[in-house]
């Protein structure tokens, strides 16, 4: 059930186009970015129509090239937004440019954070910098996300999930979490699309961490998920009861929760044995009807089931994205993987 297509890039970033989430419209166009090559570059890539072949493996054709653009440096992260700008220099250190790591937007804001600690706010509509928190970190900000409009969350080298609200015009930050004991540096971050205060992390150890950013300052629980760094962490963004990660360690997760009337029997996707959960338990007081599976820490009233989603990979996948039934990753071993009947 796997399909590859092989681009002779290693591929560093991988982004569908947005479709309209009222609509039952599939995704069709998604962008590639790449690292580690003599020329980098930004490509644009379509899988036609999905309902026109209807092959039932969920593997099309192969995505066909539609643009690229030579992009100086590697590409470290990637979003989709209605933008003809470009923002040179925007992190730098003294005597060099730094890198630019992450960035999030928010129509028509856009938020990038980088190794020289700043977050710098931009807008699509406007040429300048509109904003900029000099010193907001002084470690290496590896992501950002927005967790509502006025206020992004970061992530960091020492391990630290900080909260910005953009609406305050201190450069502090509004909350600080961190994971206790060692510094493991955190690589990645999305928040839950409906439940804000919900925040999934992953990083250099490879465990996945859910966060309430609303209960103390250490994450909810902590799952053994990878055996190298996780890169990226993604909730469904219309079913967020399915999580996605990917790793350097060559694999993608797939993860559910679903209740035991749903989900009777645990099922653990193959090599995924080690799967564990260190969950606190739900707050007192918290009503479970609503609460989110992911913050259910009795085991009783909520099953986590893990699906791997490649064949046996030996090098990095470094990013995925998954929109509607359709998911995309790109890989170190120079391929880009598409599967078109995700079941969620």
């Amino acid at each position: 059930m796997e399909s590859a297509k092989y681009v002779s890039l290693k591929i560093s970033k991988t982004r569908w186009r947005p479709v309209s989430h009222s609509s039952l419209q599939q995704p069709d166009i998604f962008a590639t970015g790449s690292w580690d090559n003599e020329d980098n570059k930004v490509s644009v890539w379509s899988i036609g129509d999905p309902g026109s072949l209807g092959l039932e493996d969920g593997f099309e054709g192969d995505p066909q090239l539609i643009c690229e653009h030579k992009h100086d440096g590697d590409v470290l992260d990637l979003q989709t937004v209605s933008v003809s700008q470009q923002w040179p220099r925007a992190h730098r250190y003294p005597c060099d440019d730094a890198p630019g790591t992450g960035v999030a937007c928010s129509s028509p804001e856009i938020v990038t954070v980088g190794e020289d600690g700043r977050i710098i706010v931009f807008r699509a509509d406007h040429e300048g910098v509109v904003r900029v928190i000099e010193n907001a970190d002084s470690s290496t900000l590896h992501a950002v996300t927005y967790l509502r409009t006025t206020e992004v969350l970061t992530v960091n080298s020492f391990g630290q999930l900080k909260l910005w609200d953009l609406r305050q015009q201190n450069n502090s930050p509004s909350q600080v979490l961190s994971l206790s004991g060692d510094r493991v540096p955190l690589y990645c971050v999305d928040r839950h699309p409906n439940q804000q205060h919900i925040v999934a992390t992953g990083g250099q150890d490879g465990m996945l961490c859910v966060w309430d950013v609303r209960q103390g300052s250490m994450p909810f629980s902590l799952m053994e998920a990878h055996s190298a760094e996780m890169w990226e962490v993604h909730f469904h963004p219309t079913n967020p009861d399915h999580l996605f990660t990917c790793s350097e360690d060559g694999s993608l997760l797939h993860w559910e929760t679903a209740s035991p009337s749903e989900r009777p029997s645990f099922l653990q996707g193959g090599g995924s044995s080690s799967m564990t959960s260190r969950s606190a338990m739900a707050p007192a007081g918290g009503n479970q009807s609503i609460m989110s599976a992911w913050l259910c820490g009795d085991p009783s009233k909520s099953r986590l089931e893990t699906t791997h989603m490649l064949p046996s990979q030996t090098l990095s996948v470094n990013s995925l994205d998954v929109l509607g039934q359709c998911l995309v990753c790109g890989t170190d071993g120079e391929a880009i993987f598409v599967n078109r009947q995700v079941p969620v």
